[in-house]
């Protein structure tokens, strides 16, 4: 059985390393990934980039898998971005030492506080600097509080003592207080530590879980206050030892910050941080949790199809005596006018006799006697019904009745009606089968694709997740960037921001700055680390600077680029002239690289060694110098989303059979990044 709750312990681990790696960093957007999931994409100082996962009611921990959006944000994820969006993360606390985060953020709207419950059923609730309730995931009455628009905040009533204050006396008379109950589960009452600790803590000192409160010694007492302070200091000491457990079988078992003794003899997988230990074990849950869903629906859509073919089986039926009923009325209708003459005769012979004083009874039995001599039109009739003062007659394998009270066309007249009420329901019946077909085509659609998905093996998924896994990004990744044909690393700002950071903070004394001659162009550096930088260098440089210009944007075939030393930038105008963020005055002379054509290069290759494909973008001589495997671009309007497909259509193509496979299953998304201002074309030439 897989433990998913997060304990008080895997809070306490997970907020102090999270103090260590993100506090004053920026909110640069939220997205809410469903009812339960929000994610805070945050940028520290420094320019790196983390997401936090916040799961209400599950935990929190920082994840590098690339998590699907939802196209239409959710209107708790739009008030967090109108509250949250650009403000700075301050603290992150835990209360209590219960299972509940607060985020503290300092923002336009002033002092905020993000406030997550990862117990029952769990909550995301946003608070104002007054303590008042300003969004919240859930709202909900209860006993103890409310969590509704307006109102102040209150934490809920703890669970337990605070295992972090309690002294060893309270300990004691807290467990006495239990009497017989199990010490075990007094602990985990008590303390609220849950059942993973209190048996653990049982486990380290070799007392019995099931022994009772009453017959502890107070030297046992003693001993499980110190391991249980053991236990704290360790989390609070940051001296983790983060680890998954699996079984025998290599299945998930458990995420813990630090080896417990219950899973002795079990597989550990250690990790670097509990944070990156948690990313892994509740991203493979998940798609461990998507393969057995799959089979859930499949199992959910065979019924549905077992359902619609008996509803099918039972429209066709109705429709086959819809259809029936129409028939036969109709034909009653033809056959009263067909043989008019004769009916009109038999009505006429029972109303007559009728008049003249004889009883219905006596008068049916004439009539049968004369059709026991064959006589007309006593042939026809059949029976009498008193009750509905109907004569029931037979005619060409039909036997239907005829109304006394009516004339003997009103009669036909009648089933001409119930012939046309039948004929509707016939329409309405087709309309109800074709309907309940078209349901049943889209179910067995269904099923077909859920079994495809079913085809992808647990194994198979959690090597897709791998591919799923944002890279770490070394410090010249937050720029744009290429490695020139000759071994030069040069760089571009993505923005005003990055723009400032290369040349304020990146560019040093030797280096060479470049920028294309048009309005809002990067500026691109080569890094020369004292070396001297060859033409074809400066020319792929210039071409890179070309291509993520405006330039490329307006769909030009070209434009002028310069370059120019370090020293000859500055943030210094002339006087009453405004230098925004990202820009510099350059002085002195330009050199010019007139009429660069704007293209670049996406290439690939098969990473033998991690079994994946990797991509590079570039200047064309740059990307040709490390891999055959490239295409082409220039300005044109195909979006980026089509583009990329097509790349990497052609890309795979160009490799071996056994690598197409995997080039095909790479994201397209990865290209994307690649192109300058996400559109572009093919060339061919």
């Amino acid at each position: 059985m897989i433990r998913k709750e997060f304990t008080s312990f895997d809070v306490a681990a997970v907020v102090r390393e999270l103090k260590d790696s993100i506090l004053n960093s920026r909110v640069t957007n939220i997205y809410q990934l469903n009812d339960k999931d929000i994610l805070l994409k945050l940028r520290g100082k420094s320019g790196e980039s983390s997401t936090l996962m916040l799961r209400a009611g599950k935990g929190l921990y920082l994840t590098s898998y690339t998590q699907e959006k939802p196209l239409t944000p959710p209107a708790f994820c739009m008030a967090l971005r109108k509250y949250l969006r650009g403000s700075w993360l301050v603290d992150v606390e835990q209360y209590e030492f219960e299972r509940i985060v607060t985020l503290s953020f300092k923002s336009k709207n002033g002092a905020l506080k993000l406030i997550l419950e990862l117990f029952g059923d769990g909550n995301i609730i946003l608070v104002g600097s007054d303590g008042k309730i300003l969004q919240a995931l859930i709202y909900k009455r209860m006993r103890d509080r409310n969590i509704l628009k307006g109102e102040v905040f209150l934490f809920p009533p703890s669970i337990g003592r605070n295992p972090i204050k309690i002294s060893v006396g309270e300990l004691s008379e807290g467990l006495k207080s239990f009497g017989e109950l199990e010490v075990v589960r007094a602990l985990a009452r008590f303390l609220g530590l849950g059942g993973v600790y209190a048996e653990e803590i049982l486990l380290r000192l070799g007392i019995d879980k099931t022994t009772k409160c009453t017959v502890l010694s107070s030297q046992q007492v003693e001993s499980i206050y110190n391991c249980l302070k053991d236990i704290i200091s360790q989390v609070m000491d940051r001296r983790l030892e983060p680890c998954i457990v699996l079984d025998d079988c290599g299945n998930l078992v458990d995420v813990t910050p630090m080896k417990l003794k219950r899973y002795e003899g079990l597989k550990h997988e250690a990790y670097s941080s509990f944070n990156e230990a948690l990313d892994e074990f509740y991203s493979r849950i998940a798609v461990l949790e998507e393969t057995a869903a799959v089979e859930m629906e499949i199992m959910n859509i065979r019924r549905e199809i077992e359902r619609l073919r008996r509803v099918m089986g039972e429209q066709e039926k109705a429709l086959e005596q819809a259809r029936q009923k129409a028939e036969r009325y109709k034909r009653i209708g033809d056959t009263i006018y067909a043989y008019s003459m004769e009916l009109q005769n038999l009505l006429s012979k029972f109303l007559e006799e009728e008049k003249s004083g004889k009883k219905w009874d006596d008068i049916a039995n004439e009539v049968l006697a004369g059709k026991r001599m064959g006589l007309k039109p006593d042939i026809y009739f059949e029976t009498f019904d008193k009750k509905s003062l109907s004569i029931i007659v037979h005619i060409d394998d039909l036997s239907f009745p005829l109304d006394l009270r009516k004339s003997l066309f009103e009669n036909a007249a009648r089933f001409y009606e119930e012939s046309k009420i039948a004929g509707k329901k016939l329409e309405g019946a087709k309309e109800a089968l074709e309907d309940t077909r078209n349901e049943l085509r889209e179910a067995e659609a269904k099923l077909r694709e859920a079994e495809l998905r079913r085809e992808v093996k647990p194994k198979e998924a959690l090597e897709k997740l791998a591919k799923r896994k944002v890279k770490s990004r070394k410090w010249f990744e937050k720029f744009r960037w290429f490695i020139s044909s000759d071994g030069f690393l040069v760089l571009a700002g993505r923005d005003a921001s990055s723009n400032e950071a290369l040349i304020k903070r990146y560019t040093q004394p030797g280096d060479v700055v470049f920028h294309a001659d048009v309005a809002g162009a990067p500026f691109v550096v080569i890094k020369t680390e004292g070396k001297q930088p060859s033409e074809q260098c400066l020319k792929e440089a210039a071409e890179f600077a070309a291509a993520f210009s405006r330039g490329w944007r307006e769909g030009f075939a070209s434009v002028d680029v310069y370059w120019v030393n370090p020293e000859q930038l500055s943030k210094t105008g002339e006087p009453g002239e405004y230098v925004p963020r990202g820009a510099f005055v350059v002085r002195g002379k330009r050199n010019w690289m007139r009429n660069t054509p704007l293209k670049m290069a996406i290439g690939a290759f098969f990473n033998g060694e991690k079994g994946e494909i990797s991509f590079i973008g570039g200047p064309v001589d740059a990307v040709k110098a490390k891999t055959k495997n490239y295409v082409i671009l220039v300005p044109g309007d195909v979006n980026g989303r089509e583009l990329s497909k097509d790349i990497l259509k052609i890309l795979a193509a160009k490799m071996p059979k056994d690598q197409q496979p995997k080039a095909l299953e790479a994201y397209a998304e990865e290209i994307r990044s690649l192109i300058p201002y996400g559109k572009g074309k093919i060339s061919f030439e």
